[in-house]
């Protein structure tokens, strides 16, 4: 086949970041459009690639008929824009959460079967290569079953990320939906899906908003998670991590404790319990402040140059969603919460 024609929709600072330079990188791409609400986003990529510009999505979608569309997009739009790509025809990567409600998740499922092309979702903590290297050490049983853990993702808030600063949609309850806990604790309990191969089946939690002024999305949530193995654990995402910014994962095992990016240097590091330590430095996790390539691009146009499923499924986007909506039941009941 030839080169795979894509198109972005939303020029955020996730596309600027991640996805514009990762695509331009790939031998396999062409990008053809590139659509914002403001004009002047789009038409600088545009101009940039030799694209084109537009700023409803609608008439990208037709006039352009991309083969696959990046959808980064507030977080209330994630559906409704993917099924729309889905419906023409295109491959469709979709930022995380996917979706705000277990039915959107649904439907964007149904709609990627229906036209027979691939739904994607960007939860790029798989492919960090600390991540991918503890998982390599745990598949060798070394350390046994996994009896608690701790996963932790917290940083100062989007205002410093975001291209809109303060004034951007991650803090605008209407269009964000959810806070800290749908920017970064859908990560780690995507992460811990992936990383223990088990799934969460219970589930209590505090979410709130705790500092930041001015919206009433989530800065902060704590959760205690229980594993179907029984193993258990919790989960916490942050907005105000003002010093000190945290991405770690530490797992206590039957014979002994691994720590994942606790260390600059040492990003993954076994403490057995005969007294033996391994330190392995496989290289850093991206952080907002330093980028480094995130493997979701390329393991997207490879599903589609291959004709290979994605790994990182709508199904299993949708299972990490039903976590993180399980925490929020948990706030407003005041009650664990089962998953099905």
């Amino acid at each position: 086949m030839g080169k795979v024609r894509v198109a972005v929709i939303g020029c955020g600072s996730i596309s600027k970041h991640r996805h514009i330079p990762e695509y331009a990188a790939n031998p396999n791409v062409e990008l053809v459009a590139f659509c914002d609400i403001v004009t002047e986003r789009a038409e600088h990529y545009a101009n940039q690639y030799g694209a084109k510009a537009y700023m409803n999505y609608e008439e990208m979608l037709q006039a352009e008929k991309p083969d696959a569309v990046s959808v980064n997009l507030p977080n209330v739009l994630h559906a409704p824009v993917s099924i729309a790509v889905a419906n023409a025809g295109a491959h469709v990567l979709v930022e995380k959460p996917m979706a705000t409600t277990y039915e959107e998740s649904l439907a964007m499922i149904e709609a990627a079967k229906k036209n027979g092309v691939f739904l994607m979702v960007g939860h790029n903590q798989r492919l960090m290569p600390p991540h991918v290297k503890a998982k390599e050490i745990l598949q060798t049983g070394k350390l046994g079953k996994v009896l608690t853990f701790r996963t932790s993702f917290g940083h100062p808030g989007p205002e410093g990320w975001s291209i809109d600063g303060r004034n951007s949609w991650f803090f605008r309850k209407e269009e964000a939906i959810m806070g800290a806990m749908g920017d970064l604790g859908v990560h780690k309990s995507d992460l811990i899906r992936w990383l223990l191969e088990d799934e969460v089946t219970e589930v209590a939690a505090f979410v709130g908003t705790i500092h930041k002024d001015g919206t009433e999305c989530d800065d902060n949530s704590t959760c205690l998670l229980r594993m179907k193995s029984g193993t258990i654990g919790t989960l916490v995402a942050s907005w105000t991590y003002y010093k000190g910014q945290d991405n770690s994962t530490v797992l206590w095992c039957e014979n002994g404790a691994m720590h994942i990016g606790t260390h600059p240097e040492d990003q993954v590091i076994v403490e057995l319990r005969d007294g033996s330590v391994e330190k392995h430095r496989v290289g850093a996790m991206a952080t907002n402040d330093k980028q480094t390539a995130s493997g979701v691009i390329d393991a997207f146009i490879n599903s589609i140059v291959t004709n290979t499923p994605p790994s990182i499924s709508g199904e299993e986007g949708l299972k990490s969603l039903n976590v993180i909506l399980a925490a929020f039941e948990s706030q407003a009941t005041k009650q664990n919460v089962l998953i099905k």
